[in-house]
């Protein structure tokens, strides 16, 4: 399907309205998980029809995955404070303690769905991680450009690798959620060092 469909499909919803219903997939999402969730359920929590959100979005993993989207109000290639360690920064703190918990938790779900189903993992390849690592090529970019990191300092590839990683393993090694003193503690103390990059 080409974005131009997608989006004339789309446009019969308004923003408000889209808006809406990707928080209640998201509700849903964290209620039931991805494997019992249904469009049924949707439709009923929405007020909207099943045809309507098969219109749309074409199908579960698709929906989820927008809404996923969605709920990440900044782009990270926008965010540019003027230095590497403030965009990263920058980034961590866009979520509250709270929100950042909830959202790890949720994102364990989708990443454990995404062993046996291959639609949510092509979904979420396409539409989230792969427009993240192009902003934060962006924000390396710049820092490059601004002589902060040495171009071919061979760390640059896993710039996201890392970031993930922290969030990540925070519950698995630690039974704790990512918190944002944690998680700028862990870009001074391992990210930035990784790019070269002074934190004193």
């Amino acid at each position: 399907m080409t974005e131009a469909v997608s989006t004339a499909r789309r446009s019969r919803i308004t923003p408000e309205r889209e808006a809406e219903l990707y928080e209640a997939v998201l509700d849903l999402l964290r209620e039931v998980g991805y494997d019992a969730l249904t469009m049924d359920a949707v439709a009923a929590r929405t007020r909207s029809s099943k045809a309507t959100l098969y219109r749309q979005w074409g199908g579960k993993a698709q929906l989820v995955v927008k809404a996923l989207r969605h709920s990440k109000r900044v782009r990270t290639e926008d965010i540019d404070t003027g230095s590497l360690r403030g965009d990263l920064h920058a980034i961590v703190s866009l979520e509250d303690d709270c929100t950042m918990e909830r959202n790890s938790a949720l994102m364990r779900g989708v990443a454990m769905a995404m062993h046996h189903n291959d639609d949510l993992r092509v979904a979420f390849r396409d539409q989230m991680v792969d427009p993240e690592m192009g902003g934060f090529r962006q924000v390396l970019q710049r820092a490059v450009d601004r002589g902060e990191v040495r171009p071919d300092c061979p760390a640059i590839e896993f710039l996201l690798h890392m970031m993930v990683g922290g969030f990540a393993t925070r519950a698995l090694l630690d039974d704790q959620p990512p918190t944002r003193a944690f998680l700028t503690s862990y870009i001074d103390a391992v990210v930035l060092p990784a790019l070269g990059v002074q934190t004193d």
